[in-house]
């Protein structure tokens, strides 16, 4: 394939990572926050980014002309899903969810032979208002662009299906123009599910930095701290301890793989106080080894977050909670949230970069691989077409 893509709403241009390997170049890129924006053209330096409001005119234009002076025919576009998603408030008016319209509108001005729209399952549900009228999203796609495009039957995927150590359910549209004369779906679900263990078991072990006890007190609760800090740079500059509060620290090392600290008599999730604080029962949880990891949110440095714990190891097992002691009482690495979200080692994020930003990107962005996927699909459609 030789396909140029203008990226829309292309944050740091994760969903895209493998595309140059399948004939598919980014050539323009737009995203409306700048360090989002900055992180993008550092990964993608030959790319023409803009950066600000898709809504505003005269943004919406040079985009659309440096497409056009690009030959872009392919276009790929990962709208915010934050007004559709369940970790969202799903309000009605959310102003995000009519960002499709620009979406419908850049592919009606540039006529892209393939499309990709990808967002969280719910945008089947949600609505927006067109002329007064409150309208499926689903149902307006199909209406503004049915004439022209076929669209992809089965359009709810999980990524755990398709080489991603991660379970993240995603509304992939894939659209081909009519007159290409294909058929564009994804392949069929692997049977073979990659896990955590999988993913993430050859890394070295990190005990959390924490954050609020002396260096004397930390290197007394983990004398290995310095030494396995430094095994963990040695593997990557990103794989290093987070940082936790000491009361959060202890309830999880007291706490055993695929299980809550909420579940602990003694070792439970407190206020700075002392008292037992308040939470949901998937919080303060780690994840399995033989299961691919939970979604992958924006909020990833909290351990009180849902379902952010490292599985850990077992040093002292036993079924008494006084007694067992667990490994890795800390959320994921960044490099074990990038090899989770399918993402390669040498993802070359800049060295200044805000941790935060980065957790937030790696949140909100489809995995990769799941794309790649469908580009591999859709690689075969055309080689196949090609031979009659």
């Amino acid at each position: 394939m030789n396909y140029n893509a203008l990226s829309l709403f292309s944050s740091a241009g994760v969903a895209e990572t493998y595309f140059d390997k399948h004939g598919i170049h980014v050539k323009v890129a737009a995203e409306l926050l700048p360090q989002r924006a900055e992180i993008y053209k550092h990964l993608y330096p030959s790319v023409k980014m803009f950066q600000g409001d898709i809504t505003e005119q005269e943004n919406f234009k040079k985009i659309i002309e440096a497409a056009k002076e690009e030959k872009c025919d392919f276009i790929i576009a990962t709208p915010p899903c934050q007004g559709m998603s369940t970790a969202g408030l799903k309000k009605k008016d959310d102003p995000r969810n009519c960002l499709i319209i620009d979406v419908v509108k850049a592919i009606k001005l540039l006529n892209p032979k393939f499309v990709i729209i990808e967002n969280v399952p719910e945008i089947l549900q949600t609505k927006i208002e067109i002329d007064g009228e409150w309208i499926y999203i689903d149902t307006y796609l199909r209406s503004e662009l049915g004439d022209k495009y076929e669209f992809n039957t089965n359009n709810v995927v999980n990524a755990m299906y398709y080489g991603v150590a991660q379970s993240r359910e995603r509304c992939v549209y894939l659209l081909a123009a009519k007159s290409m004369q294909i058929k564009w779906e994804f392949p069929k679900p692997s049977k073979k599910i990659t896990t955590m263990r999988d993913a993430i078991g050859d890394l070295p072990s990190l005990d959390p930095n924490v954050t609020d006890i002396s260096s004397e007190e930390l290197k007394k609760l983990f004398p290995d701290y310095e030494k396995k800090k430094k095994e963990g740079l040695a593997v990557s500059k990103w794989h290093y301890p987070p940082r936790h509060k000491y009361r959060h620290v202890v309830a999880m090392m007291h706490t055993p793989e695929g299980c809550s600290a909420w579940s602990n008599e003694t070792y439970y999730p407190t206020l700075s106080d002392g008292t037992k604080s308040k939470g949901y029962k998937n919080t303060y949880k780690r994840q399995w080894w033989d299961k691919p990891a939970y979604t992958v949110t924006k909020y990833t440095s909290r351990i009180g977050s849902q379902e952010n714990g490292h599985p850990g190891r077992a040093i002292i097992d036993s079924p008494d909670e006084e007694t067992r002691l667990w490994s890795d009482a800390r959320v994921l690495s960044i490099l074990e949230l990038m090899r989770v979200s399918s993402l390669p080692d040498d993802w070359n994020i800049p060295d200044d970069a805000s941790s935060n930003v980065i957790r937030e990107i790696l949140g909100e962005g489809v995995p990769p691989r799941l794309l790649e996927h469908a580009l591999i699909e859709l690689e075969q459609l055309i080689d196949e077409k090609r031979k009659i």
